[in-house]
């Protein structure tokens, strides 16, 4: 979280709150916050867009992050898993879930610098 914050102090301020964390730009630099991702409209569009950033969550953490009972969130990858959208990884205490990579493409985001100013 340090680092993402240095990098993105020029622009922007992130902020810890009670659910997690928030992006607040700068005032005077006249933009706002966008979310790059496409809008999932399904069942279980919170834990696959939880899951959607490449890296392995356990059960227990993506029920705190969403607030949600851990049988219910486990009922979800469940039923993400037998649909192909989620993989477990490890067994028992250590399994992990993530999404399936797609071929061809890092599985993190990668931005190669400041974007232009327009």
């Amino acid at each position: 979280m340090g680092r993402l914050r240095a990098e993105l102090q020029p622009l922007a301020d992130v902020r810890a709150t009670e659910r997690g964390f928030t992006l607040v730009p700068h005032r005077g630099l006249g933009r706002e916050v966008v979310v790059l991702a496409p809008p999932v409209a399904e069942r279980h569009a919170a834990v696959l867009a939880l899951l959607a950033d490449g890296e392995s969550w356990s059960s227990s953490a993506l029920a705190i992050a969403l607030d949600a009972s851990p049988r219910t969130v486990q009922r979800a990858l469940e039923q993400l898993a037998a649909a192909g959208k989620v993989q477990p990884y490890g067994r028992g205490p250590t399994r992990r879930w993530m999404t399936p990579p797609v071929l061809g493409f890092p599985t993190t985001l990668l931005l190669p610098g400041p974007l232009p100013s327009s």
